[in-house]
């Protein structure tokens, strides 16, 4: 494959499909073929960031995804957001998340600050309520 810069979504297509059997059988590095590789990934990147962008988490539910991941309870974020009855409205997005709790937050449970500063997105349960 040419290489080019990618402006349709055919070109994406194509370049997904040149760069797929790099997967299964990486060229040796420093070879033409691992070049071609690496620059294909790094035009892919590049398209995919300007055409497919990823939103921010919700902090509500990066709170919960490290909650499930560690193992912890409404009870374990006390000291980084305040009583239980406190965290319990943070979970069902009754209060916001303050700067303090945000910092505490980071600091204690390593949830990127991005993450937690973004907007929350209601679920279809809670815009029903």
């Amino acid at each position: 494959m040419q290489l080019k810069p990618i402006r349709t979504e055919a070109d994406y297509q194509a370049a997904l499909r040149a760069v797929a059997p790099y997967f299964d059988n990486e060229p040796q590095a420093g070879s033409d073929a691992a070049d071609q590789f690496e620059v294909l990934l790094l035009l892919i990147e590049h398209y995919e960031a300007s055409h497919y962008p990823i939103a921010p988490p919700d902090p509500v539910e990066a709170i919960r995804f490290r909650m499930e991941q560690a193992g912890l309870t409404p009870k374990d974020l006390e000291p980084m957001i305040g009583r239980l009855n406190r965290v319990y409205e943070v979970l069902t997005r009754k209060r916001p998340l303050t700067l303090p709790m945000i910092r505490r937050l980071h600091a204690g449970l390593g949830i990127p600050a991005e993450s937690l500063i973004g907007e929350p997105h209601m679920t279809a349960t809670e815009t029903s309520r």
